[in-house]
């Protein structure tokens, strides 16, 4: 482990000095393109007016005799594409797949200047992370960037859900963790082939009616990635670094994408995947706060001055952990706000 005092200097000579804090960008949905799609990357430029942060996938859902084409593909639309105050990230192929050294090597030397965050797929604990860090410095030095670019990882096998606090903790890069629904359900041999969401057999039940033993019991369904979400939740918050959901795979759902987008938010996230443009919108109205939770907040916070106390507010009292809540949720309306022209004037900024 690298002492306190060293961890904020940049592992290479020549590469910039790592940031103290994560910049809190608005990233209420990530949304992923193939670079390599001509008619996808045509469009680019009109999606990143609607999008917070546009993603170029390199790894699943590009075919191995495509990977080289989507990463030319990145490069390209990078160079070509005036992005806005809308974030360029990309996900490299694995660690262990024979493209990901590459990928790092020609996406840093290339378009360094432009990519915000590279994430990282599968990573299983901090040694992952060390590795990309160092190589990472090593490239922005040789290639003279100037501002430390940050990595996402996403956590999607049983070793990276056991290590994730240390994941979180192994690099001033940290930006951030993404749920990879599926391929944990595989690491994990969970029974279900479902990207994301709830799965009909996984419920609570009712007990039986003393009186009438034979009646129906109602059953509810139930989260299978509750547990994972909070816990990545608190590792994320606990390093200061960001939580986001992955991906919801089934495009024509978009009621149990909203849920499940919804839940996430509610436990702490502050973005999701989409995979489809229907999946945008979807993000931006779950992941913006409600506007009558940011008024009442905004009244909270004028009502409690200094947020010391206890106050009545239409009946129902306000105290310090209130208060704290309601920052929590103005702070997040006002970086929206400052984005979303429509969100501003229902926030009443």
């Amino acid at each position: 482990m690298r002492s306190p005092k060293h961890f904020f200097q940049p592992l290479a000579v020549g590469a910039p000095t790592p940031l103290r804090e994560v910049p809190f960008k608005p990233s209420r949905m990530i949304h992923f393109f193939d670079p390599s799609n001509e008619k996808m990357a045509a469009k680019i430029p009109d999606i990143a007016k609607k999008t917070d942060v546009l993603l170029g996938n390199l790894e699943d859902a590009i075919a191995a005799d495509n990977k080289l084409a989507a990463r030319q593909g990145l490069i390209r639309i990078a160079k070509s594409t005036d992005f806005g105050d809308t974030q360029l990230w990309t996900r490299i192929n694995s660690l262990d797949s024979p493209w990901a050294l590459d990928d790092l090597i020609e996406l840093v030397t290339n378009i360094g200047d432009k990519l915000d965050v590279i994430m990282v797929p599968k990573v299983e604990g901090a040694w992952d992370i060390h590795y990309v860090d160092r190589l990472l410095a090593q490239l922005e030095a040789r290639a003279g960037i100037k501002k430390p670019l940050l990595v996402h990882a996403i956590l999607e096998t049983a070793a990276g859900v056991a290590n994730v606090e240390e994941i979180c903790a192994a690099s001033p890069r940290m930006q951030g963790l993404s749920l990879g629904p599926a391929d944990l359900a595989a690491s994990r041999r969970m029974k279900t082939t479902r990207v994301g969401g709830g799965h009909p057999g996984y419920v609570v039940r009712t007990d039986p009616d003393p009186a009438n033993p034979d009646a129906p019991r109602p059953a509810v369904q139930q989260d299978l990635w509750h547990y994972t979400i909070a816990r990545m939740v608190d590792a994320c918050v606990a390093n200061g670094i960001l939580p986001y959901y992955g991906p919801f795979g089934d495009i024509k759902d978009t009621v149990a994408c909203e849920d499940q987008f919804r839940n996430a938010f509610l436990l702490g996230c502050v973005g999701a995947w989409s995979l489809h443009p229907v999946q945008i919108d979807i993000a931006r109205k779950v992941f913006s706060p409600p506007v009558d939770d940011v008024l009442w907040s905004k009244k909270v916070i004028e009502a409690m001055g200094d947020g010391t106390g206890a106050v009545m507010i239409d009946g129902k009292m306000q105290d310090d952990a209130t208060f704290k809540q309601c920052q929590v949720m103005v702070k997040l309306a006002e970086m929206l706000a400052s984005k979303d022209p429509e969100l501003k004037a229902a926030y009443k900024f």
